[in-house]
């Protein structure tokens, strides 16, 4: 039974783990239900911002946004690739010589990428001010976030102090009061002694 007792201890002594930056001892479930708010709470205030995002921009904002990161992927490099391929083969092979549109040195194909250069450009540069403008109004609610949750560590740190220091003087309150007492039992030990000598005479 003892054994039983000692390994049912361990184990609830194993799913305790110490809360960091107090000494508090938190069961492991306690600390994965902690976790599961706390990413609960950051997908909430991401929704909360794509959302706000979502009403606050226009067609053509969102219009950019999205060329910039097609733009920017391997998608677009592959389908370009293979976009300059096609012309330059249709336009160099026998076979199509009659088709022929864009001869070497293939001057409508460099005119079509300066038009291309010239246009992307822009709308990725647009596409990253509002990214920035975007990751700014994120860090200051990081700031805000992190901000108050200080405070509110602070605030709890005072109250374990607090705790701490009323069962400091709990505990040297009961001692004096154990003192008292101990005291007491060896004065009534003692009279109890002196009447017993007393009777015996």
């Amino acid at each position: 039974m003892n054994e039983n007792e000692t390994v049912t201890s361990q184990s609830e002594y194993d799913d305790i783990s110490i809360f960091e930056g107090f000494d508090i001892q938190i069961h492991k479930k306690d600390v994965q239900r902690i976790d599961r708010l706390v990413d609960d709470y950051e997908k909430s205030i991401l929704n909360r911002l794509e959302e706000e995002y979502t009403s606050k921009t226009t067609f053509p904002d969102r219009l950019a946004d999205r060329i910039a990161q097609f733009g920017g992927s391997w998608k677009f490099i592959l389908c370009f690739s293979g976009f300059l391929v096609i012309w330059i083969v249709w336009n160099v092979l026998v076979l199509t010589k009659s088709l022929h549109f864009d001869e070497p040195p293939f001057i409508l194909l460099n005119l079509c990428l300066s038009f291309l250069a010239a246009f992307q450009a822009p709308v990725i540069m647009m596409s990253q001010n509002r990214q920035t403008v975007r990751d700014k109004h994120e860090s200051v609610i990081d700031f805000a976030i992190n901000y108050k949750a200080e405070l509110e560590i602070d605030d709890i740190q005072s109250h374990l102090h607090r705790i701490e220091e009323n069962g400091k003087k709990n505990l040297q309150q009961i001692k004096s009061e154990f003192l008292q007492i101990a005291r007491l039992l060896e004065s009534i030990e003692s009279r109890l002694e002196n009447q017993t000598n007393r009777d015996q005479r």
